[in-house]
């Protein structure tokens, strides 16, 4: 009798501790994905040749609480309240090209920060960026403070900042930077400064 109540009772601590283990598991998810990385998809070719559609990356949230994005920074954010997606709550991912002060200009296909070129090793060289309805052609625009002008790195198919202007930094859900799939393409995503 005394051999079978220690088997139950060993049943039972062994459950008990089982369940305990993937509670606490299962918060520490619940914990780094609500405030330290969160998994993303890329959707679409915006981002070419630097990232292609149906790629895995981790954002990091947590950096933007303590520091203000950088340029050359890949962001993930929500769409602007402009973008016919910001119903849905969908987000974009593109790189940050101009932050608060700075004066960027798209003219004969090239970029200009601060009235000099931008150095964009990162892109194929037969890349040509193209104006939109906010960065129109040979017109300079400053970037207002509190705000961040970003581009999608495939500039002749994606819709950015050229076309809905600077986004607020409360829109920005934090930096991309660790690829996860395809396996072939594991790794940090570099860091550009320009």
């Amino acid at each position: 009798m005394i051999m079978k109540f220690r088997k139950a009772f060993s049943l039972g601590n062994f459950i008990l501790e089982f369940v305990q283990s993937i509670v606490l598991a299962l918060s520490v998810f619940v914990l780094l994905y609500l405030f330290v990385a969160q998994p993303n998809q890329v959707k679409g070719s915006s981002m070419v040749p630097n990232f292609t559609d149906a790629e895995y990356l981790l954002t990091d949230k947590l950096t933007y609480q303590f520091s203000e994005p950088k340029r050359g920074d890949v962001v993930v954010f929500k769409a602007p309240p402009s973008e016919p997606c910001s119903e849905n709550e969908c987000e974009y991912i593109k790189r940050v090209i101009g932050v608060p002060g700075d004066r960027v200009m798209v003219e004969n296909g090239q970029v200009y920060l601060n009235d000099e070129l931008l150095n964009q090793s990162f892109l194929p060289s037969d890349y040509v960026t193209d104006p939109g309805q906010f960065c129109q052609e040979g017109e300079e625009v400053m970037v207002p403070e509190g705000r961040y002008l970003v581009f999608g790195d495939n500039r002749s198919h994606s819709r950015d900042g050229r076309e809905f202007g600077p986004i607020s930094k409360d829109l920005i859900v934090g930096r991309a930077f660790f690829k996860y799939w395809p396996f072939s393409a594991v790794g940090l995503i570099p860091t550009i400064r320009f």
